[in-house]
């Protein structure tokens, strides 16, 4: 059996980059975190302490900085709907039981092996137009000029610095907010108060576990096959390759997290490829970043989640966008690759904007990227079996 300790050396690091990089991924899934707890009104400090512990978990299971969000389909119907936390604990329950069938039956791995890879970066590149749409409609302007203004500052620091793991970006791009904040007077928000968590075990009822599953796990689902799981397994080999991450190991973490969560007061949560970009641009090469993420939130929920929603309003929203702006950039450009293939750059370009665009638009990017890619595949077949011919009637 393997030494404890190197086991969690291996996968766990503690330095400046680590740190840093544990920031790429707060201006998505802080503020999602704050707004879904927000319009449900569901305990703030469990619902943090959860997020927080799984975090710190995945990141000893990973070694890797394979990040935890809250659920964007979800997310997003609670706060427009502003639907009850017992629906969100039934829908997180449907969810993590469906992926868990999908996973153990294998079906999730044929899925895997059908979907093209063109279409798993259409639809990393759909989510980084989503996510840059959110940064430069929500967050960069939410302050008026100063913060235009401050979000140009940004994004020459990150630009500058993008990449640079002597000095990276995360590191001015944070002391510029706090600077900002404090001459703003904006800092007195940040008031953490003492929570009460009332109750330790919750079990969602049938009636809404049915109502969750048709109201956010079936519109939620397709893009957790894209994103969290096919786009994340790409990229985690990508940045990885030694790690092997397969498609039924991110299922199987998914499904469980889902399957607990729900019972303990804890949003549906997922993994993205997203935000492994963003810590991994701000400098993480180990699990070590999601578990300082992950420790920060932990105690944050110790000390009273809801004052979190304190903390957010005191950071400067354009500094959240301009990081946010910058994980979806990392996001966008693994098409790179692809740009001086004409047939498989239009298949990104087809799943990207539909996925972004549309209702339902992840699975109808998959399907619709999918046939595109075949058709191509059928032609190329054709012409190859026309110059064949050709070439034995010489």
């Amino acid at each position: 059996m393997k030494n404890p300790v190197k086991f969690f050396s291996e996968r766990i690091r503690f330095d400046r980059n680590e740190f840093l990089g544990a920031f790429g991924d707060i201006g998505t899934s802080l503020p999602l975190l704050v707004a879904v707890i927000a319009a449900s009104g569901i305990d703030g400090a469990k619902a943090f302490i959860m997020f927080g512990l799984i975090q710190m978990v995945t990141a000893i299971i990973y070694g890797v900085p394979m990040s935890i969000q809250p659920l964007k389909a979800v997310a997003m119907l609670v706060i427009a709907q502003k639907l009850s936390g017992n629906i969100i604990f039934g829908a997180g329950l449907s969810i993590g039981i469906v992926m868990l069938f999908l996973t153990l039956t294998g079906v999730l791995e044929k899925i895997g092996k059908i979907l093209p890879a063109t279409v798993i970066r259409g639809i990393q590149f759909g989510l980084g137009i989503q996510l840059a749409t959110t940064a430069l409609k929500v967050y960069i302007p939410s302050e008026g000029i100063p913060g235009y203004v401050l979000a140009g500052t940004c994004a020459i620091i990150g630009f500058v610095l993008l990449g640079n793991r002597k000095y990276p970006p995360a590191l001015l791009l944070i002391i510029t907010g706090i600077i900002y904040a404090v001459i703003s007077g904006k800092s007195g928000a940040a008031l953490l108060k003492p929570e009460t968590v009332s109750g330790l075990l919750y079990i969602p009822k049938t009636a809404d576990i049915i109502a969750g599953f048709l109201l956010l796990a079936i519109p939620q689902i397709p893009l957790s096959l894209g994103n969290s799981i096919y786009a994340t397994e790409k990229l985690a080999n990508e940045y990885f390759p030694e790690k092997k991450i397969t498609s039924r190991k991110i299922g199987m973490t998914y499904s469980i997290m889902n399957i607990i969560n729900p019972f303990l007061g804890g949003l549906p949560v997922c993994h993205g490829s997203g935000g492994m970009a963003g810590h991994y641009a701000f400098g993480a090469r180990t699990g070590g970043s999601v578990f300082i993420y992950g420790l920060i939130i932990f105690a944050a929920g110790i000390m009273g989640g809801d004052g979190m929603s304190g903390f957010i309003a005191m950071f400067p929203k354009p500094v959240l966008g301009a990081i946010l702006f910058f994980e979806a950039i990392a996001l966008m450009s693994l098409a790179r690759n692809y740009a001086q293939e004409k047939n498989s750059f239009s298949v990104i370009l087809l799943t990207g904007t539909i996925a972004a665009a549309v209702p339902y638009g992840y699975v109808t990017g998959m399907i619709c990227g999918t046939l595109l890619h075949n058709f191509y595949m059928s032609q190329n077949t054709i012409q190859q079996g026309v110059k064949t011919e050709k070439a034995a009637a010489k």
